[in-house]
């Protein structure tokens, strides 16, 4: 191999790797806190000695996995099948939403993780008074919320990048990690600051989530709803093409867009200030001695 293909690989692998990463994130996120959300049922009620209501429990968190799965499949399916006014009223719409659902996510997280055990236990309680069915639909209720908001937040992410497939090598990867953290958590085996954890990773996914509303802006845009498609604050593909090594790494990891628009700005920057400013913000004494 001469010294030119070499740097033409290593330079290649940059683009695939910060795509891998962005959604990385996103599935190790959504993983760990659905494998944390799981763990503490499954502990809670072999702690309890209610071991019979661990078959319906594992068949509540299969049944989200599988609508999961499904809303995926449906979401990709149903976006091939449209026309191309279509598709992107579709993508403009489904990324407005995933937007909306990952910034509650992140903001409900944030204000319940100090009581997610105590609740989830009651909630065991509760449906183990009623029997086996409640405890299937505890489980999956659950889990759900995750699945649905991964599976909807990951398919409009993967519509802002080209390289889909290292996409859904970095959504495996991270699943893979989240379900053995989680785990390990459980068995006890390692210890981790989930506190630090998930406060790193919501603001990663805020990053990402303001590059899946500007997205969803341009498709407005394009279709007539927005105004401004041609105003560009900066058009520099003649300097940085979109499939090229550097706007592929900018996309993959920020939702870098080479031609971006001062509505797509705009709102970008009033989302991430607008969310990024109240998550990062220290509970107040008072809301904690609530808590």
């Amino acid at each position: 191999m001469n010294y030119a293909t070499k740097e033409l690989r290593n330079s290649d692998s940059a683009p695939t790797f910060s795509v891998m990463l962005n959604t990385l994130i996103i599935s190790l996120r959504e993983g760990l806190e659905a494998a944390l959300i799981i763990g503490i049922l499954v502990a809670y009620i072999v702690k309890t000695n209610r071991h019979g209501y661990l078959r319906p429990l594992w068949l509540g968190v299969a049944a989200a996995i599988i609508l999961s799965i499904g809303l995926g499949a449906f979401l990709s399916f149903s976006s091939v099948s449209l026309s191309e006014r279509g598709g992107e009223l579709f993508a403009g719409i489904t990324s407005f939403i995933a937007v909306a659902l990952v910034t509650w996510m992140v903001f409900w997280m944030k204000r319940t993780a100090r009581n997610l055990k105590n609740e989830l236990e009651t909630k065991v309680d509760n449906s183990a008074a009623t029997g086996p069915i409640a405890i299937a639909a505890a489980a999956f209720f659950a889990v759900i919320r995750e699945g649905l908001e991964t599976s909807l937040f990951v398919y409009a992410n993967f519509k802002t990048v080209s390289d889909t497939t290292s996409s859904a090598v970095g959504l495996i990867i991270g699943f893979a990690i989240s379900i053995t953290l989680g785990y390990l958590i459980y068995k006890r085996s390692i210890k981790m600051n989930l506190s630090k954890f998930f406060t790193y990773t919501g603001v990663a996914l805020i990053i990402v989530a303001a590059g899946v509303l500007s997205y969803g802006v341009h498709e407005f845009q394009e279709l007539g709803f927005l105004p401004g498609p041609d105003a560009f604050v900066w058009d520099v593909t003649s300097v940085i093409a979109k499939d090229s090594v550097v706007g592929a790494a900018l996309a993959g990891t920020i939702g870098f867009d080479t031609t971006t628009s001062w509505l797509q700005l705009a709102l970008r920057t009033a989302y991430t200030i607008a969310v990024l400013v109240p998550y990062l913000a220290k509970q107040s004494s008072k809301k904690l001695a609530n808590a």
